[in-house]
């Protein structure tokens, strides 16, 4: 007795067409229970009473394909595959064969006869990792995503710049943005402070795993392990001290909300600067906080699951440019001066001439470039910025080949141990 491999669907059609010729329901009701017309169940149940069961099959079922391999090639391309072309991807072998042997096999016939043999590829392919959709935070103010884009923004007109930019996950708004000459600790610094400003301190924040945000050494310091944890950058440092929580990301895909808002802006901001006639990093600037940034979150703002906004306001007592600067735990000399990258700074003596040498401090360099120097919270030094300070200019053109740190480089470090 023959045995027949059916569908679901060719079951259901033969219980149907079976019933039918019994008379236990009409042809009319059994092409409604196929889903089929009544002529077409007219020539079902002809073939059913003909042939029976196979009158429902194809009727090229068990029959072998006119295009398949003899057994004799198959043979060839296996030994083939075995010896001469051992280690071959698909691609590569399909080739040889083609070029070499004058067999010429698509490379998806060749790939289903090499694995029908068990003869895998040589090339192990990741299998692809699952990702879900992240739900969008249910306030404003919940969660900034910030990343920087450097791009030719003025499509050679000026400078090289790099946009600095937050973006909101619950409602797509982009509370600032700026264009800096690269992308460093102080674009992000500025980047919060007027964040920080216009709306209030966010809860949280995603970025990359860059190291302006993260310390990607591996190694610890003895410092480091007598504490227990590594010492944060800079920016690290500041969004601690603002309660702020930082979140890191692991692929592109995880922050895929900055990344669109870039692409759409090197769309859309590229024809709108040069429409603008914008030259220079100052003029772009003015550009997109007068003109482009309040039409944009106007058409692309989203509302959020919740109408309270996230948002804190700034603590009292709390100073935000203290925190949105650059810190350096340091020790005064016994000279009261204080070094930091070849820059010193005098100590002025304290009340009733006290001394502070080998006291443990900790040196500010603000955004605007002056200095503070604190002392167990206290301030002793403010020293405002220098035209002619040589560091300054360091930091405003950053050079390479220098014989000793510049601030570019201690900007993108995290703070020296000690103090």
């Amino acid at each position: 007795m023959e045995n027949l491999l059916m569908s679901q669907k060719e079951i259901q059609k033969y219980t149907a067409i079976s019933q039918c010729l019994q008379g236990q329901c009409t042809t009319q009701e059994a092409a409604r229970i196929m889903g089929l017309s009544l002529r077409q169940a007219y020539r079902l149940k002809q073939k059913v009473r003909q042939k029976g069961v196979k009158g429902l099959m194809h009727g090229n079922r068990g029959r072998t394909s006119p295009r398949r391999l003899s057994d004799e090639l198959r043979d060839q391309i296996l030994s083939l595959a075995r010896g001469k072309y051992r280690g071959f991807n698909d691609t590569h072998m399909g080739e040889k064969l083609a070029a070499v042997e004058g067999l010429p096999l698509s490379r998806a016939t060749l790939r289903t006869l090499l694995r029908e043999a068990r003869i895998p590829s040589p090339c192990k392919h990741r299998p692809a990792r699952h990702r879900s959709r992240r739900e969008r935070r249910p306030q404003e103010g919940f969660m900034l995503l910030l990343d920087g884009s450097p791009h030719d923004w003025l499509e050679g007109r000026g400078p090289s710049m790099c946009l600095v930019a937050a973006i909101d996950d619950a409602t797509n708004r982009v509370p600032w943005a700026h264009f800096e000459e690269v992308e460093d600790a102080a674009s992000y610094l500025r980047l919060l402070r007027e964040v920080i400003r216009r709306q209030g301190i966010p809860l949280s924040v995603y970025t990359d795993c860059h190291s302006i945000f993260t310390v990607m050494r591996k190694r610890w310091t003895l410092e480091e392990e007598l504490a227990g944890r590594q010492q944060p950058t800079q920016v690290a440092r500041a969004l601690e001290e603002l309660g702020i929580r930082l979140i890191l990301a692991h692929s592109p895909q995880a922050k895929g909300r900055i990344e669109r808002l870039f692409r759409t802006l090197q769309d859309r901001l590229l024809s709108e600067l040069r429409l603008g006639g914008a030259k220079s990093r100052q003029e772009a600037n003015a550009f997109l906080h007068d003109s482009f940034l309040p039409t944009y979150n106007e058409r692309f703002v989203k509302p959020p699951l919740q109408t309270q906004k996230a948002y804190r306001s700034v603590p009292r007592g709390l100073d935000l440019d203290r925190t949105l600067s650059f810190a350096y735990p340091a020790t005064v000399g016994n000279d009261h001066t204080v070094r930091i990258a070849h820059h010193i700074l005098d100590i002025p003596p304290g009340l009733h001439r006290r001394s502070y040498a080998k006291a443990k401090v900790i040196v500010h360099q603000l955004l605007d470039g002056s200095w503070r120097v604190y002392y167990q919270d206290r301030l002793l030094l403010e020293r405002p910025a220098a035209e002619t300070d040589p560091l300054l200019r360091t930091l405003k053109r950053p050079r390479v080949g220098r014989s000793y740190r510049s601030f570019v480089d201690l900007h993108s470090q995290p703070l020296p141990s000690g103090g």
